[in-house]
C-alpha cells in the first residue's frame, strides 16, 4: 500500500511539473482577446481569424521551440470590466503572450493585469496614446496612435478639403473621444468647431444630435467611434437633407458600415493604414487567408503580424518566460506581411503610416 502511495504522489508531482506556468508539456497557450461577440463582432472575427492563420502556419512547420501553440480565445464583448476578466483568466492559465485587446477602453484596463502578471500583450488595433504612454515594459502595438492618425485626418481635412466649419461627434469611448479630440487639436486656428458633442453607444435615434448638426451647417462631420454608430449617424444625417460629408477613422473601417448606412455612406472619408494590396509582403498573407476565410478584414492582417512577433520572440527567447521574451519583442527587427516593424521604448511601432480612404460605389478605397 505504501508504495502504491508513494507512486500514486510521484504520479501527481509529474503531471504538476508538466505545467509552469500554465504551459502544459509540448504545448504554448497564447491568448487572442477581442469582441468576439456582440454588435463589433466582426472585428472580433477579423482578429481571431488573423491569429489563427499565423498560430497555424507555425504548427504546420513543428510549432514554437518543437512545441504546438494552442490558442485561446478571450471575449470582451467589448466592455472593459469584461476585459479584466478575460485578462485575469489568461493570467491564471498561463498564457505566454496576447494578441489583443481591440478596443482602447479594453486594451488599458486589461493591460495592469497583464503587467502584473509579466505577460507579453500586443495589440493589432488599439489607438489610444495612454495604452504605451503608462510606461509598461510588457505592452506594445502593431497599430498607429490617435495622435498620429488625428493629425492626419485633420491635415486632410484643412489641406485637401479645405474645410472652414466641422462638427465633432465621438462615442464618450476612450478610443472615440480621444481621437476626437486629437482631430479638433489639430485644426488650427482657421477652421471653427461649430460642435463637439458625445453620443451613447448602442442607441439607435440619434435624430437629436443629428438635428443639431444640420442647424448649424457645417462644411464637414467627424466621427470618433465604431462602424456601429456610424453607419447610422450618416444614414439619419442624410434622410433629414444634410450633405457634409463625414470622416471618421479606422473604427468604422468595415464593410458593416456600409451595410448599416447604404447608399447614404457615399463620400465617407476614413484614416487607416496603406491598402494591402499594394503592399509586396501582404501577398501571400492576402491569398493564404482568402483559402481560409475569405477577404480579409481590416485589422486581420495587424493581427496576423502581431502573433507572428510574439511567436518569433518566444523562439528567439528560447522559452516562454516574460523577463526573456520582453526584451526580444523590443528590440525584435521584423520583417512581416504589414512590412518592416520596430518599436520605440514606449511600445509603438517606429513607422505608422496613415493614409485616407474614401466610400465609392459602395467600397472603401484608398484616395491615391
Amino acid at each position: 500500500m505504501k508504495k502504491l502511495l508513494v507512486l500514486g504522489l510521484l504520479c501527481l508531482v509529474m503531471v504538476g511539473c508538466t505545467k509552469k506556468g500554465g504551459q502544459e508539456a509540448g504545448v504554448i497557450r497564447i491568448g487572442a482577446a477581442g469582441q468576439l461577440t456582440g454588435p463589433e463582432a466582426v472585428f472580433g472575427a477579423d482578429m481571431l481569424n488573423g491569429v489563427t492563420l499565423a498560430v497555424d502556419e507555425w504548427n504546420a512547420k513543428g510549432g514554437v521551440l518543437g512545441k504546438k501553440i494552442e490558442l485561446v480565445p478571450g471575449d470582451d464583448q467589448a466592455e472593459p470590466r469584461q476585459a479584466v476578466a478575460v485578462a485575469n483568466k489568461f493570467a491564471a492559465e498561463g498564457v505566454a503572450g496576447v494578441v489583443g485587446h481591440f478596443n482602447s477602453s479594453c486594451s488599458i484596463p486589461a493591460s495592469e493585469i497583464y503587467h502584473k502578471a509579466g505577460i507579453p500583450q500586443i495589440s493589432h488595433a488599439s489607438t489610444n496614446p495612454k495604452l504605451t504612454d503608462q510606461g509598461f515594459d510588457n505592452v506594445f502595438r502593431v497599430c498607429g496612435r490617435d495622435d498620429q492618425q488625428g493629425k492626419a485626418a485633420a491635415d486632410f481635412a484643412v489641406q485637401k478639403l479645405k474645410v472652414k466649419r466641422v462638427a465633432v461627434i465621438h462615442d464618450k469611448t476612450t478610443y472615440g473621444q480621444g481621437f476626437a479630440e486629437e482631430f479638433k487639436k489639430n485644426l488650427g486656428s482657421g477652421v471653427e468647431v461649430l460642435l463637439f458633442e458625445g453620443i451613447t453607444k448602442g442607441d439607435k435615434d440619434y435624430s437629436p444630435v443629428v438635428t443639431k448638426i444640420k442647424s448649424v451647417n457645417p462644411d464637414l462631420i467627424f466621427f470618433g467611434g465604431i462602424y456601429t454608430e456610424g453607419g447610422l449617424l450618416v444614414k439619419q444625417y442624410k434622410a433629414m437633407g444634410g450633405t457634409a460629408p463625414f470622416i471618421g477613422g479606422d473604427g468604422i473601417m468595415s464593410e458593416e458600415m456600409l451595410k448599416i448606412g447604404g447608399p447614404a455612406t457615399e463620400g465617407t472619408y476614413a484614416t487607416f493604414g496603406p491598402d494591402t494590396k499594394d503592399i509586396p509582403s501582404a501577398k501571400g498573407f492576402n491569398e493564404n487567408y482568402r483559402k481560409k476565410y475569405g477577404e480579409p478584414g481590416v485589422y486581420s492582417v495587424y493581427a496576423y503580424d502581431a502573433a507572428n512577433i510574439l511567436f518569433q520572440s518566444i523562439q528567439a527567447a528560447g522559452g516562454t518566460d516574460g523577463k526573456k521574451v520582453l526584451p526580444v519583442i523590443r528590440a525584435i527587427d521584423y520583417n512581416g506581411a504589414l512590412g518592416h516593424i520596430r518599436f520605440d521604448a514606449r511600445g509603438d511601432v517606429k513607422e505608422s503610416p496613415y493614409v485616407v480612404w474614401k466610400v465609392e460605389s459602395g467600397k472603401f478605397k484608398q484616395v491615391k
